[in-house]
């Protein structure tokens, strides 16, 4: 995806969105990023950090679960984003299931690849398998027919996906890693802002939290206009709320 002041003006204002896949915290935030979606002038490019990838992966185990559930139920609290049963007393007792960060993240941008946005509507579903029907998002199968669901074709996904896969995902891990460090993120999810004449900062968004109208006004308001279109016419990291690279 673009970086930070990759040709701000061509491209109009940048909220890059920092994020894992397996992150509970970007689950928190996930009606933020729809909001920032419909924001006019405003384009939202995602980051895929991997957090659960390579030596990070994680089995599902008792003492996983017992760590997880307080924070689940604190973003549910704070949120209103639904948690389900299947997730809880299915996929969190499911010692076979492993937390992978890296094919579901190959899914992100193999449905960015065939359909603008697509990546966006991807992430969304899964944090919703995830959190609230418990499948397991880390296997190929399930990916493919979350895709099926956003209305891709289930050939077309399968050949993106072994062609961003691998090597290619990787990169694009190592580049969003790279992202975070220059934007001085501390974890996922995290917020930048570039606007359309060079300048960016990063954005809070613990006080936005459960306020989704309000972050969208507010949004709205930090936009500045493209240089055509004026022509015509410090923040801090998300803290202890996010989820630590």
């Amino acid at each position: 995806m673009a970086a930070v002041n990759d040709n701000p003006s061509a491209a109009g204002a940048t909220l890059h969105y920092i994020f894992d896949p397996m992150c509970g915290w970007c689950y928190a935030a996930a009606p933020l990023v729809e909001a920032a979606r419909g924001v006019p002038g405003l384009k939202v490019a995602f980051h895929g950090g991997g957090m659960m990838t390579g030596a990070n992966r994680r089995a599902i185990t008792p003492q996983w679960r017992d760590y997880v559930m307080p924070h689940d139920r604190r973003i549910a609290e704070l949120t209103g984003q639904p948690f389900g049963e299947a997730y809880f007393d299915g996929l969190l007792r499911d010692t076979g299931a492993v937390m992978d960060s890296e094919p579901p993240t190959t899914a992100v941008l193999a449905a960015e690849a065939l359909r603008e946005g697509g990546g966006l509507d991807m992430i969304h579903r899964l944090q919703r398998a995830h959190y609230v029907e418990g499948r397991r998002v880390a296997d190929a199968d399930v990916l493919t027919a979350l895709a099926t669901e956003l209305g891709f074709d289930a050939g077309a996904f399968a050949s993106a996906f072994s062609r961003l896969g691998g090597e290619a995902t990787s990169r694009h891990i190592a580049a969003s890693r790279q992202l975070l460090q220059r934007a001085g993120g501390q974890g996922f999810p995290t917020f930048v802002l570039a606007q359309a004449d060079g300048s960016e900062g990063r954005i809070e968004i613990g006080p936005w939290l459960g306020r989704t109208e309000e972050w969208k006004a507010q949004l709205a308001g930090l936009v500045l206009p493209s240089p055509a279109t004026a022509a015509g016419a410090g923040p801090t990291s998300c803290g202890p709320d996010s989820c630590a690279v």
